[in-house]
């Protein structure tokens, strides 16, 4: 694949209109609006990250020749592939060497980076073909296919140094993922695909040799993204086995957690939490950020201080969920993950993009409730308030293939069955 077609390939999700149509603030702090601030990020990021790390050297507490990897973009791809490490002596959990990877960094292996200076030669190249193609999204965005330039050349080399056994991602839509993807594709190294969160229609058509998804709804929306090759399984979600066995039993709503991410504006958030605090002060309000969301809530602490917290960084999201009875939020897989343990989940909007109404498709399907304004959420949360059905989670059946089955809480195993078959017969 030549380069063009390559970084098209790579970058696909920024590109989508979807992408393009997010809200400034929420694109502000990955890609900023001011060009010469994202200039500025591009040269901080060849200064501080690349040639910062070429005098860094790299020690890794795990042999890469010949293992299994495992390759994460975040903490909670960690989370998703963390237990085929527990299983499997030949697996080793690794990232690109400057990965951000939250309160795992210090324990996943890494990969050198320092050669990718070498290939930033093809950038005038790329950016005058992605102008042709993309037009104005790549003028846009002209940060990230600097960013995306040498993953695949780098990743190749590594690849052939080292010679996995297989590749399993846990994402399939991150820059570098893709890259190492084509790479392994080039270099003939099978590859595996855990889907770690929900999925959209938006996302890169399946590009792997085995992808195991979590159900009927993954499957649906990946068609709908383009040919769907290799072998699939429906093993439904590996993280959430642990607890399933403690859904929520309460009869009636007392806690109501509330997620958030970039794509949330913060005064909206702002006026939803004091407008809920001061409407319904018989219940108790914890608010969880996402990892990645790295703006101020000082304001918000301040207005209210009897709101709790969840720090994202240092709680899983199924502990967040235990301590709940109910969840808001707006386009999150937080509210499958809520609904599986029988926690009430309202889907309620805090931007106004028509591109990501119902992202996922959640109020859609009936998995959750919706309020469109803030009296119809306090009205739905009166109503959870008084009574909680015990029976929420079969909702979930359409995105967890083993729920209800004799497999329902054994997706781990059943993955690990598939991989080691998969593995046996392809190897």
């Amino acid at each position: 694949m030549s380069l063009i077609p390559r970084l098209r390939d790579i970058l696909q999700l920024r590109f989508t209109a979807v992408f393009a149509g997010l809200p400034a603030a929420a694109l502000a702090g990955i890609s900023p609006a001011n060009p010469l601030k994202r200039l500025a990020r591009v040269l901080a990021y060849a200064g501080l990250r690349l040639l910062g790390n070429v005098f860094r050297p790299i020690r890794n507490p795990d042999e890469l020749r010949g293992k299994v990897w495992l390759y994460v973009v975040s903490a909670n791809n960690y989370d998703a592939l963390a237990f085929i490490k527990e299983a499997r002596p030949d697996a080793v959990l690794l990232a690109g060497k400057a990965k951000n990877i939250g309160r795992y960094n210090a324990v996943v292996n890494r990969l050198s980076l320092r050669r990718k200076l070498l290939y930033y030669w093809q950038f005038p190249v790329a950016f005058a073909g992605l102008l042709r193609t993309e037009r104005g999204r790549a003028g846009r965005f002209f940060d990230f296919i600097f960013y995306a330039i040498g993953y695949y050349e780098v990743y190749r080399r590594a690849l052939r140094h080292y010679r996995p056994r297989a590749v399993v991602f846990a994402n399939d839509h991150n820059d570098d993922a893709r890259s190492l993807l084509l790479a392994c594709r080039a270099e003939g190294v099978p590859t595996a695909y855990v889907q770690h969160a929900s999925v959209s229609a938006n996302f890169p058509p399946l590009g792997f040799d085995l992808s195991l998804l979590e159900g009927q709804d993954a499957l649906d929306k990946y068609r709908q993204c383009g040919p769907v090759p290799g072998r699939v399984a429906l093993v439904g979600m590996p993280k959430a086995d642990a607890y399933l066995s403690r859904r929520n039993t309460a009869p009636a709503v007392r806690r109501v957690g509330l997620a958030c991410n970039i794509h949330d504006p913060l005064p909206t958030l702002t006026s939803t939490l004091v407008y809920l605090l001061r409407e319904l002060p018989e219940l108790t309000f914890t608010l969880r950020p996402h990892p990645s969301d790295g703006r101020d809530f000082e304001q918000i602490r301040q207005l209210l201080p009897a709101l709790r917290w969840s720090d994202a960084r240092q709680e899983n999201v199924f502990d967040f969920l235990l301590r709940q009875d109910a969840l808001v939020a707006a386009d999150t897989s937080t509210h499958l993950e809520a609904t599986l343990l029988n926690v009430a989940s309202i889907y309620f909007r805090f931007g106004t993009n028509p591109l990501t109404d119902d992202y996922y498709g959640y109020a859609a399907r009936g998995l959750v409730a919706r309020a469109d304004t803030p009296a119809e959420l306090v009205g739905a949360l009166r109503q959870y308030a008084i009574h909680k059905p015990l029976d929420i989670y079969r909702r979930a059946a359409y995105y967890n293939a083993t729920l209800g089955t004799p497999a329902e809480g054994r997706s781990q195993a059943l993955t690990l069955s598939t991989l080691r078959n998969w593995m046996t017969s392809t190897l």
